[in-house]
């Protein structure tokens, strides 16, 4: 037939077809890892026309996390691999491919492993963590710091409540949180009501004593005529009565100058030496003796009164009565403090408010009175007793007199025998506190007192 190839040449093009297409199908089953795709242009175009976002395009903080396995799987574009993953091209589909990195023993992490290796150390790098996983955990952090500081908060609720919350429990039980004023109103009232009785204004003033301690407090306790009461109690013929209000008055005198003067204007100077110069209650004369002392410390003019009404004849009368040693070594203690007190303000230097205090100082003349009435030969024998802590005090006084006691002193042998048997005791004394390592020791102290005395004398 025209056009028809011979019969030969129809076998032999068959022939061929088939050994192009065995060969084929051999190498496709050969080698499929090394397929090759062309990609064209117009394939990587959504259905829209445009370019999808690729991962080196994307923003970090939109990339998806991409979680891998111990497998091979296909990442999508914009998911972020982690740090240390094995990533591939598969040359047959084209596609990018991640999974976890094998272990050199050639076993894959387990899935604890793997969650406590990306859990163990914060990792910002963007190929690691997204910036969604940084926020959560941010805001996780927050989230704990916020609880635990609710829970200090509680804490501090259960062992404290508000002012407010204990104002309404005040006001539920009838009590009010009142100021040291208003509680100072009522306590005078107190003290002066003729309706309460003596165990009543006893307490008044025990509380009181308790307030007139603050300076501020004691100007009230003024203002609102507490002292004046307190002065007048003075002369109650109840020794109860009269020992509290020497003792309120006393605190209330304390180093407050405004206090001192409307006390001493007020008669309390006469009052407290009339306790003391009477036969007393040893409670009433120490209270007095309380009160004394502090109306005298720091006001040279109430000082000088009191040499004036003959203070001095009146402690000393207090050396000569049983039963008033605890009193006699608070005497040593006043007399010695007033006679340091103007020697040290004299050695200051002097400033225009120092010269006016000076001159009021001159006008006292209380050492040469102590000289004048006695007092160098009664204080010594004040070194027999046995407490160390009276002969401190008297030994201190001897030390200031000595400069104007000192012939008397030199040709007084019993102080000297004194002198000599309280160096002897306190150099083995003051031995033993140097042998267990306290070499500047409280009977080192008391030795040199006694040393610097015996110098004078020598």
């Amino acid at each position: 037939m025209p056009g028809l190839l011979p019969t030969t040449a129809r076998v032999s093009l068959l022939v061929l077809l088939g050994s192009l297409l065995f060969s084929c199908s051999s190498l496709s089953h050969r080698a499929p890892e090394f397929a090759l795709t062309k990609i064209e242009e117009s394939d990587i175009k959504d259905a829209s026309g445009k370019e999808p976002v690729t991962e080196d395009d994307a923003d970090p903080e939109d990339l998806e996390v991409f979680h891998p396995t111990d497998q091979w799987q296909s990442l999508r574009a914009g998911q972020a691999v982690p740090a240390g993953s094995h990533v591939r091209l598969n040359l047959q589909t084209g596609e990018r491919e991640a999974k976890l990195p094998d272990r050199e023993n050639g076993q894959s992490d387990s899935r604890e492993e793997r969650r406590r290796r990306r859990l163990g150390k914060v990792d910002v790098d963007a190929n690691s963590f997204t910036s969604e996983e940084l926020k959560k955990a941010l805001a996780k952090m927050k989230a704990s710091e916020k609880a635990e500081r609710k829970a200090r908060e509680e804490e501090v609720r259960k062992k404290f409540r508000p002012i407010e919350q204990l104002k309404e429990e005040f006001e539920k039980l009838n009590m009010k949180i009142e100021t040291d004023y208003e509680i100072m109103v009522k306590l005078i009232s107190k003290f002066n009501s003729s309706a309460s009785t003596l165990d009543e204004k006893v307490a008044a003033l025990y509380d009181l004593e308790y307030y007139v301690h603050q300076v501020d407090n004691a100007k009230d306790f003024l203002s609102l005529g507490g002292l004046q009461l307190v002065i007048k109690g003075l002369n109650s013929s109840e020794a109860s009565l009269k020992e509290h209000a020497a003792f309120v008055l006393g605190a209330a005198l304390s180093s407050n100058p405004k206090v001192q003067i409307e006390a001493i204007e007020g008669g309390a100077l006469q009052k407290l030496l009339v306790i003391l110069a009477t036969e007393q209650p040893l409670a009433v004369r120490k209270k007095a003796l309380f009160a004394l002392s502090s109306m005298l410390r720091h006001f040279p003019y109430a000082q000088q009164q009191f040499l004036k009404l003959g203070g001095l004849q009146v402690l000393r009368s207090l050396f000569r009565q049983k039963g008033m040693e605890p009193l006699r070594v608070r005497v040593v203690t006043l007399l010695y403090d007033l006679i340091m007190e103007k020697m040290l303000l004299e050695d200051s230097q002097h400033g225009e408010q120092m010269e006016e205090k000076m001159q009021q100082y001159q006008q006292v003349r209380l050492v040469p009175a102590v000289v004048e009435q006695g007092w160098c030969a009664l204080v010594p024998k004040l070194l027999a007793m046995p407490e160390h802590d009276t002969r401190e005090k008297v030994l201190k006084l001897v030390g200031v007199l000595v400069a104007f006691c000192r012939e008397l002193y030199r040709g007084d042998s019993a102080l000297g025998t004194a002198l000599s048997l309280l160096r002897s005791e306190y150099e083995q004394l003051a031995a033993e506190e140097q042998s267990q390592g306290d070499k500047d020791g409280y009977f080192r102290e008391l030795l040199a007192s006694v040393n610097t005395i015996l110098r004078e004398l020598g």
